[in-house]
């Protein structure tokens, strides 16, 4: 925002140099970044008038002016320019000026005749050419006819001005004008703020509302649209004053009307556009979405495709101007014009930033809107422009208003308690007294209530506030960040860490990646497709999963609710590319919906899976070539297990269908199930791709929190030997080996320290139907030696049990 120091003193005394009310801006949240002085090197330079003007004799380009400098007598000054005629009035560099390129003017003498000075050009007085109409952009800069002689052009041209440049952060749009800022200085210097006359004289025939029609037809895009007429227009050039402030923020004066436009947008921050009447059918605007295949001409000539998510202003036939971004080149004003229509208007923000950014149309209006305009003051810049406009002497104004404002809006009011403004500043020293005049230097207004609070009306254009923190920080810049004491905050100190399901992920992490393990991190989304790769029944509860709305890809739009189909997919590409031993495994999350469509979040559980398949060991001369198997499997998941300090896991019959039945098992902890592993069913292997058996597994790691975080607890080495016995029971092939073992433990007491499988064997030596199974059982105490006859009487009592419950006999 370029802010000019001679436009900011129409509002408010500014007894300070621009360099002090920069700093004094600063502190309080308008970062100033720099302090332009627009006339700068520029000294000495006085308007003249070309008295006479005759070609050189001795050249082609040369002219020989004689100045009127309104000195006694006229200067001689030789120019090469072809634009200069007898009577113009110009910029003049007498002998001794400065000009901003550090040029000092010196007599000099060209083809042999004296010239002393030099008529200067825009550029050379450090006018920007963009600034500039194009004929004014080449040569001598010419003057208005009625520009009198003798005067510093530097004040003539407002380049004795500073402009301020200050970087606004987005909440500020309220500063994004002359009079906001104006509104900020004074409350900073403690000067009275004078506001813009807005009163207008209404001398044409009839009101506003009878000679037009206003329509909103899409009260989400655009909150009010107001507009006014006036007549019998005069589109002629502004005046000088009003250039000169033009100029000094960057806008090109054109003419009378369009800058009157431009000079309320940068005064009041309402963007507003001018309509010739007599262009618009039925004399009737229409706010509107655009339409599919509908293009519009600018105003800069150009074609425009729009498209439905573009607000655009129409009449009953076509679009007429974009809103909020530029008009259209059908209902321009131009100098055939004789009525004029003053449009006011408030637009969605996000909606006018994404047609400027689509467009490549950039604009100071669009800026505003992108940051939010004052709703309620729509009309203060029609009144400002009329007014503005019949000052000049250029049309009459027709009375009222015609708008549509589908809801009108209401000041923010604010509950406050000033003890609690002050507890959040962070100081004791500020009273209610500052604070309220603080908040009402700013244009709050401060309503005490009985109960001590505070009700504070927002102004309107302060849409950055809309609760009493926003009033703790008002107060608190305009108070002075210097003046409140820097203290740390009085915090309960507390242990940090990690929640412990992250301890167990990293144990497990730490511990796989060690076994010679690739961890891989998969999508949270799959293909539904792969349910029935596994085969998975029609009731199956993992089929029950989140669909999304917005997918990254057809592919992925199901959360996932099993980590299986991921890493299998992942190990077919890998298998697929001549990698014949894949390990991977990963940590992550599944997502399980309570119901469907959801009316809550889903529970989310986090979930180990491994994947083998392909070859044990790496390729080496040292190493056997065998291929993985279940206990390939069933070890990792043991080292897994001693990890997490977890010792109650048992195995139970396979109810996955997508595993292979004589090869795969449910696993327990503490009796319940948590996961799978086995080997794939053939079937479902060929299904996913997979060249060689794999092998996976399953687990929720949420059971096993609790002794992951148990504290080992030191045990004595033991003094008393201990001794070991072998037994082999032949039963039925129906019984489990893990059930033999949990009857064994049992049975066996205290004095029981491991028990250990060994051998199953099925042959010609046992019954048929049966199998022989070997144990080895371990027996020890702390306290003393072990006697035999101890050990056999517990071997009689297993052997006995076993024979009774599970119809076994001891093998001889």
């Amino acid at each position: 925002m370029l802010a000019s120091i001679n436009w900011l003193k129409q509002y408010v005394d500014i007894p300070v140099t621009p360099e002090v009310l920069a700093d004094k801006l600063t502190r309080v949240g308008l970062e100033v970044e720099q302090v332009i002085h627009l006339g700068e090197g520029l000294e000495g330079v006085i308007t003249g008038k070309v008295a006479q003007i005759e070609r050189h004799p001795d050249s082609d380009h040369l002219w020989v002016c004689q100045m009127d400098l309104g000195q006694q007598e006229l200067v001689q000054i030789l120019t090469g320019a072809q634009n200069v005629h007898q009577g113009d009035m110009v910029p003049v560099a007498v002998v001794g000026s400065h000009l901003p390129n550090g040029m000092t003017l010196k007599a000099a003498k060209m083809r042999g005749l004296d010239s002393n000075g030099m008529l200067c050009s825009a550029g050379e007085l450090g006018i920007d050419a963009k600034l500039l109409l194009p004929e004014q952009r080449d040569g001598i800069f010419i003057l208005p006819a009625n520009t009198p002689i003798g005067v510093d052009v530097k004040k003539l041209l407002g380049l004795d001005d500073v402009v301020l440049d200050i970087d606004l952060t987005a909440n500020r749009s309220d500063c994004f004008n002359m009079l906001g800022l104006a509104r900020e200085t004074a409350a900073v210097l403690g000067e009275n703020l004078r506001l813009p006359k807005l009163a207008t004289r209404d001398a044409a025939a009839g009101s506003a509302a009878d000679c037009a029609k206003v329509e909103i037809g899409c009260p989400d895009l655009c909150s009010r649209f107001a507009m006014r007429l006036v007549k019998d227009i005069q589109v002629t050039e502004s005046p000088e004053w009003m250039q000169k402030l033009l100029r000094a923020v960057n806008i090109r004066p054109i003419n009378n009307v369009v800058d009157v436009t431009n000079y309320v947008m940068m005064e009041l921050g309402q963007p507003m556009h001018a309509y010739d009447y007599d262009t618009v059918k039925d004399h009737t605007w229409i706010v509107r979405r655009a339409e599919e295949g509908e293009t519009l001409v600018t105003l800069d000539g150009q074609k425009r495709d729009l498209t439905p998510n573009m607000i655009v202003i129409a009449d009953p036939e076509k679009a007429i101007g974009l809103a909020g971004v530029m008009g259209g080149l059908a209902t321009e004003v131009t100098g055939k014009t004789v009525n004029v229509m003053l449009e006011s208007a408030t637009f969605y923000g996000p909606s006018i930033r994404h047609t400027s950014k689509d467009l490549g149309l950039r604009s100071e209006a669009s800026q505003r809107f992108e940051r939010g305009v004052d709703t309620i003051r729509d009309h203060d810049a029609l009144d400002r422009a009329v007014h503005l406009l019949e000052e000049m002497g250029a049309c009459k104004a027709v009375a009222g208003v015609v708008e549509d404002y589908p809801v009108p809006q209401e000041p923010v009011r604010i509950k406050a308690v000033p003890e609690a403004l002050r507890r959040r500043i962070g100081t004791e020293e500020i009273t209610d007294d500052q604070m309220r005049t603080i908040l009402e230097g700013l244009r709050f207004e401060v309503e005490p209530q009985a109960d001590g609070s505070w009700l504070v009306t927002v102004p309107t254009w302060r849409n950055d506030c809309t609760c009493d923190a926003d009033l703790s920080e008002e107060v608190a810049r305009m108070y002075g960040y210097d003046k409140i004491p820097s203290t740390l905050p009085q915090l309960d100190m507390a242990r940090g860490g990690q929640a412990p399901i992250e301890d167990v992920k990293d144990k497990i992490r730490n511990y796989l990646a060690d076994a010679g393990m690739d961890e891989v991190m998969t999508y949270t989304f799959i293909n539904a497709g792969d349910f029935d790769k596994l085969g998975l029944p029609a009731e199956d509860s993992r089929r029950k999963a989140i669909q999304i709305i917005n997918p990254i890809s057809d592919d992925f739009r199901t959360m996932r609710t099993t980590l299986v189909p991921s890493l299998l997919n992942t190990a077919s590409y890998n298998l697929a590319r001549q990698n014949d031993r894949v390990a991977l495994f990963e940590v992550g999350r599944v997502f399980l919906p309570k119901a469907l469509p959801l009316t809550e979040q889903p529970a989310e559980k986090t979930r180990l899976c491994l994947v083998l398949a392909g070859k044990r060991n790496e390729l080496n001369w040292t190493e056997s070539k065998d291929a993985v198997d279940f206990f390939d499997l069933k070890g990792v998941l043991e080292g897994v297990l001693e990890v997490l300090q977890s010792s109650g896991v048992t195995y139970a019959k396979p109810e996955e269908k997508f595993l292979h039945p004589g090869k795969s098992c449910t696993v327990l902890h503490n009796g319940k199930a948590v996961g799978f592993m086995g080997a794939l069913h053939p079937e479902v292997q060929e299904r996913f791709g997979l060249s060689a058996e794999t092998y996976v597994l399953e687990m929720d790691l949420s059971s096993f929190v609790e002794d992951a975080e148990r504290i080992p607890q030191f045990t004595h080495i033991p003094q008393f030997p201990s001794t070991s016995r072998d037994i082999a029971v032949v039963v039925p092939k129906a019984v489990s080996a893990v059930d033999l073992m949990a009857e064994i433990r049992t049975q066996a007491g205290p004095l029981l320290k491991d028990v250990r499988l060994f051998d199953v064997y099925s042959g010609r030596q046992v019954k048929s139907g049966c199998k022989s199974v070997a144990f080895s059982l371990t027996f020890q105490d702390l306290e003393r030696t072990l006697k035999d006859k101890e050990i056999n009487d517990i071997i009689n009592q297993v052997v006995k049990k076993v024979q009774d419950r599970f119809e076994g006999a001891l093998r001889e």
